[in-house]
């Protein structure tokens, strides 16, 4: 009895915030039926419970006065609910159907979905990712509103968000830089494995904040688990064979563990011919066979991490070794194909503690440590070789609500040192490195979800040895005689050899306010400003880049109008990129008929694109050319020759929009439609080069028991809407189908599937490629596999 009173009077002491209760309740659909296994957590406690079989849950020790439950199942919109100390303990929670799927990213500390966030976002996950997956990380996103691929021959498509791609789109792998050289050219492979990921997440706009200025036009975030933070275990394994490529493709991950420690491993290997196309690839010789020549790939790896897993968090690390040989379509010398040998070792620490008590909720933390390099081989002999040495370390501080307001601060530094070396590298060494401060915080209004970011950062850009090579540039048009252009292969003289240091400082900010109309609809807007440094490449490039088919020089030089065709350090400044943007986003989240519309306008001050000047250079291939050539080969004086592109800035403005409505017609049958468009031009007059073209694609899902069959139609538009010296691009028409059987066999769960892509075996020539008129997407293909749950 005394320990009773004394326990009595120690709680009238201590503020209501730190009297613990314990909340219990139940979670069911509007009929009144259960539903289990739905999350229950309480928003900035990190607390969270799952409901049994009868939709009861249980949640200890909260200690909030005022709290938030957050609530959420598949196939159901999600619930936010408000309670607060004087309400009754047991609660009963209602979810509303969702016809489009809702899932929470991974990817910054804060809460973020497709349905509730200010900012637009994407997701492809579970049975829609292991549907769609492909060898290229591109080609796999490709079916998400606003994301399309540049399609460079089926070995290295990378993904194009809202018309914008290359140094704009982030890659990262559990919220860390890929870092590889992706982003400096398209011939360059992501290094990073579909097969084993868990989702993929598409984030745009302020979202990109906690990312840097390389994000400015999205990131692309792949999450697996090779950190575990739960030591349950469960895996998957998958075997898969298709047609058009005779490829073979296997890949597993697991995930276990003992007692506080948890362990994974994953690992894929695929193998892959030459891919077949319904017509000859090359449009200058129709007659010619239709296979792609030079677009085989082999691809291992394997992924080893483990978690220390404690009360208030975990912190764990993971090794993964990615290896990848593939050939690149156009990029040969001759009858010599070249192909290239990728290699990269990644290591990865990550870890979470949550605070008790204090003004810090939570802390997050990510390290990452990355050795990749590539080389092209040519006749079997090395020849330019790409490396990148990347460190890079995050701090998330998370603070308890404060007046109201949730939100965290970010620190973020990264080193980058890059370095090419051979006659095709036509980008100098140089070493980046990058520190920079961010901040996102919301608050809750009434109905008014308010969410404010902003980001300062300062990076540094130093290349010690640049080159100014004389060039022998030349116009087509202009009538040549033998003493102007005789083909001599010699190496060009240098100039000039100097060191470039460039210090830039990005800020950005960002707003967004989401309003909910009632519990069926909502609106997100949101604003945001933000600056990016032009990339290593975008300045000091100088030199064939045979992966393009371009002659490629940077903004750091420019075309002499008192000189011929020479080329000379330009006077002009080098500013940062700034995008001025603003998206507009109305939703519809509850109800058998869903959808998500997105309008955006995006504003560039000092874009950085490539201009075609009209001239053209010498590859710098020294081939010999004997006297017992065929005088087919004599006659053609340009073979070796490559179109001179210089990289420019000049104000650009982008604007579109995007649409996903999903129909749960019946209760076995869904209907998805989706629509995006995009323009993007000058200012001052013209459009941007390969532009996505508009689309609109239809997908059926009819789930029968065990059996689920799947229908996709996309149409590609026409682009006409073209560069100076671009051509335009037919649209078509892709129908891909597939069946799935699941079969319950003793504790795992085995799926056997067929699938087919192309079936229509049509014609598709992708605008934003670099290699459309040497490199269609593959024919017909049809593709049988068995995939394994536990």
């Amino acid at each position: 009895m005394k320990l009773s009173r004394l326990a009595l009077g120690i709680s009238l002491l201590m503020p209501a915030p730190l009297i613990a209760k314990t909340l219990t309740g139940t979670v069911t659909d509007k009929s009144g039926e259960p539903i289990a296994n739905a999350t229950v957590e309480v928003e900035a406690a990190k607390l969270f419970t799952r409901t049994d079989s009868s939709g009861y849950f249980t949640l200890p020790e909260v200690n909030d006065e005022d709290y938030t439950l957050h609530v959420f199942a598949p196939g159901y919109a999600h619930l936010h609910y408000k309670g607060a100390a004087s309400d009754p303990e047991k609660t009963d929670l209602v979810l509303a159907k969702s016809a489009i799927e809702v899932i929470d990213i991974h990817a910054t500390p804060m809460h973020l979905s497709v349905m509730e966030s200010s900012t637009p976002v994407s997701v492809l996950s579970g049975e829609n990712l292991r549907r769609q997956q492909a060898a290229t990380l591109g080609d796999t996103l490709e079916k998400l509103p606003g994301v399309q691929s540049n399609f460079h021959g089926n070995v290295a498509s990378t993904p194009i968000i809202r018309g914008l791609s290359g140094p704009r789109v982030l890659v990262t792998q559990n919220g860390l830089d890929v870092s590889d050289v992706s982003r400096v050219g398209p011939d360059h492979s992501v290094a990073s494995e579909a097969s084993t990921a868990n989702q993929i997440e598409v984030l745009r706009g302020p979202a990109t904040l906690f990312f840097g200025s390389g994000a400015i036009g999205g990131v692309v975030n792949v999450v697996d688990k090779r950190v575990p933070t739960s030591n349950e275990t469960q895996g998957e394994v998958l075997l898969e064979g298709q047609t058009v490529n005779s490829q073979k493709l296997a890949s597993f991950n697991l995930t276990t563990g003992l007692d506080n420690f948890a362990f994974y491993a994953d690992g894929f290997y695929r193998d892959a011919d030459d891919y077949d196309t319904p017509v000859a690839p090359d449009i200058d010789e129709p007659s010619g066979e239709h296979t792609v020549e030079n677009s085989a790939e082999t691809s291992h790896g394997f992924t080893l991490g483990s978690s220390y897993l404690f009360e208030q968090g975990y912190v764990g690390l993971a090794v993964d070794k990615f290896d990848r040989e593939y050939g690149i379509p156009g990029h040969s010398h001759g009858d010599e194909a070249v192909f290239a040998d990728l290699s990269q070792t990644k290591w990865q620490m990550l870890g979470e503690y949550d605070f008790q008590d204090s003004f810090l909720q939570s802390a997050h933390f990510r390290v990452g440590v990355t050795d990749y390099e590539h080389v092209e081989i040519e006749g079997g002999a090395a020849g330019t070789e790409f490396s990148n040495q990347t460190n890079e370390a995050r701090v998330e501080l998370i603070h308890t609500p404060y007046a109201q307001w949730r939100g965290g601060l970010s620190l973020h530094y990264k080193t980058s040192e890059v370095f090419a070396q051979g006659e095709e590298a036509f980008t100098p060494p140089s070493d980046m490195e990058m520190f920079a401060v961010a901040l996102m915080e919301e608050r809750h209004f009434g109905d008014i979800l308010l969410q404010l970011g902003a980001r300062i950062e300062r990076v540094t850009l130093d290349a010690p040895s640049v080159l100014l090579p004389e060039l022998e540039a030349h116009d087509h048009d202009e009538e040549e005689s033998e003493d102007d252009h005789d083909h001599d292969h010699e190496e060009s003289e240098v100039i000039r050899q100097f060191s470039v240091a460039q210090e830039f400082t990005p800020v950005s900010i960002s707003a967004g306010a989401v309003y909910t109309i009632n519990e069926s609809y909502n609106l997100g807007v949101s604003v945001s400003r933000s600056q990016r440094a032009p990339s290593a490449s975008e300045l000091l490039s100088f030199g064939p880049h045979i992966g393009t088919q371009t002659y490629e020089i940077g903004a750091l030089f420019d075309l002499d109008a008192d000189e011929d065709s020479q080329f000379v350090l330009s006077s002009s400044p080098i500013d940062l990129e700034t995008a001025n943007n603003i998206d507009l986003s109305f939703r519809k989240t509850q109800g058998e008929l869903g959808f998500v519309f997105n309008v955006f306008y995006n504003q560039v001050d000092n874009y950085y694109y490539q201009i075609d000047t009209g001239l053209f250079a010498e590859s710098g291939h020294d081939h010999d050319h004997d006297e017992e050539e065929s005088s087919e080969t004599e006659t053609d004086e340009h073979t070796d020759e490559l179109p001179v592109y210089l990289f420019r800035s000049a104000d650009a403005v982008l604007h579109g929009f995007e649409l996903q409505l999903a129909w749960q017609a019946t209760d076995d049958l869904k209907v998805n439609v989706f629509t995006d468009y995009v323009k993007a031009r000058l200012r001052d007059g013209g459009a941007l080069p390969r532009t996505s073209p508009m689309r609109v694609g239809t997908h059926f899902e009819y789930t029968l028991d065990r059996l689920r069959a799947d229908l996709d139609i996309t149409h590609y538009a026409k682009q006409d809407d073209i560069a100076s010296f671009e051509t335009e691009t037919a649209g078509y028409t892709l129908v891909d189908a597939s069946v799935t059987y699941d079969i319950p066999l003793n504790t795992m769960d085995l799926s056997v599937y067929l699938s087919g892509e192309n079936l229509t075996d049509t014609e598709a020539r992708v605008h934003t490629s670099f290699l459309k008129n040497i490199a269609p997407r593959p024919g017909r293909n049809l593709a049988f596999g068995v995939r394994g749950y536990f």
